[in-house]
């Protein structure tokens, strides 16, 4: 599963909560609305778990960015807005 940013708008630090329910090659990234990826957050194996991760995005502009989790058998997409 992949939960909604918090805080969500935020400035300039947020954090993504995600939950793996077997082991597998996770990738989490984050997307500018032009889908160019701007950061990638994971991208390793990971154990099932709850993992948080968070997002720095001092050095980006304002706006809508969407993050993207990605496994073997799942995939999902959400949006968030940055606020400077």
């Amino acid at each position: 599963s992949l939960s909604q940013n918090y805080p969500n708008p935020f400035n300039p630090t947020t954090n993504i909560k995600f939950s793996i329910p077997k082991a597998g090659f996770v990738r989490l990234s984050v997307y500018d609305m032009l889908g160019r990826e701007v950061e990638n957050l994971v991208s390793q194996q990971l154990t099932p778990a709850t993992y948080r991760v968070d997002w720095n995005a001092v050095n980006f502009s304002s706006g809508i960015y969407m993050y993207s989790l990605t496994t073997e058998d799942f995939s999902l997409v959400k949006k968030m807005s940055h606020i400077k």
